[in-house]
């Protein structure tokens, strides 16, 4: 790190690049510096500086409280705290996909947050092989169309969900789920409601459930050309409908959900989708 006199001495545009557009951490003493400097681009700096300083202190706040649920249960004893969350009960197509993951104590990663709240696919993927390289470890389970047509989708959901945590190198000693409860899970666990934006390690399980099911659904666009898959993810958009419309049904279309069986000429039989046990 250069001395503050070494940066003082660089061109106010460096050190805008460097701190106010970059994330390096601002050294003590800059923004008194630039507080005493007359040029209005020092005191436009300072202003941007003092702007960044506000966010990072919001961030690391959220990512604080974003641990509230695991830091109840370290402090209960517990290690091992898996986050386990799903990404595909709603598409007309393809398989339902869970993630579960067991991050390290006190882990904080900028920007993590429900996988839907993060809008920028190329981020998303950035933040799943970050994800993927810091936790204690994590897995994938899926369930597949016809799992999801003979079962329905929601005990499809949690199928895939149980699956994520059995895939776990460790097992957990407590399971941290998404608004709900993992049938046949051995370890305690609690479901949250809305927890992939209140707890981390859930939040973290829904980017890679949803990562892992985006690439499924791309690959799938790959073998059937001209619906679009890699663009809708096989969610019931318009230009979804008029492919199937236009193309038919594919293997991939869950039949037991109501446009794919209208197009089919069958009765539905999945009249609630999210009916409990």
């Amino acid at each position: 790190m250069a001395s503050l006199e070494e940066l003082l001495a660089l061109p106010l545009g460096k050190l805008k690049e460097h701190f106010a557009d970059g994330l390096a951490r601002v050294p003590k003493g800059l923004l008194q510096a630039l507080d005493g400097d007359s040029r209005r681009g020092a005191q436009s700096l300072a202003k941007q500086l003092r702007a960044r300083l506000r966010r990072s202190r919001a961030e690391a706040l959220r990512l604080r409280k974003l641990l509230q649920f695991e830091t109840e249960l370290w402090e209960q004893g517990f290690e091992r705290i898996a986050g386990v969350d799903e990404a595909g009960m709603a598409p007309l197509a393809g398989p339902v996909v869970a993630g579960a993951v067991i991050l390290p104590k006190n882990y904080r990663l900028r920007g993590l947050n429900d996988s839907k709240k993060i809008l920028d696919a190329a981020r998303r993927e950035e933040m799943a092989a970050q994800i993927k390289h810091d936790a204690v470890c994590w897995a994938v389970g899926r369930a597949s169309v016809e799992e999801i047509d003979e079962i329905n989708i929601y005990h499809a959901g949690l199928l895939a969900m149980r699956r994520a945590v059995e895939g776990l190198a460790s097992q957990p000693d407590f399971v941290l789920v998404d608004a709900r409860r993992i049938p046949q899970c051995p370890a305690p666990q609690r479901g949250i409601i809305r927890g992939d934006l209140l707890s981390a390690s859930i939040a973290a399980a829904s980017i890679i459930a949803k990562t892992t099911r985006d690439a499924h659904m791309a690959e799938m666009d790959e073998l059937y050309p001209g619906y679009n898959f890699a663009s809708h993810k096989g969610y019931g958009t318009p230009a979804h409908y008029r492919a199937l419309q236009e193309r038919g049904v594919l293997p991939i279309h869950r039949r037991s959900f109501a446009p794919v069986r209208q197009l089919l000429g069958i009765d539905p039989v999945q009249a609630e989708l999210f009916e409990e046990e």
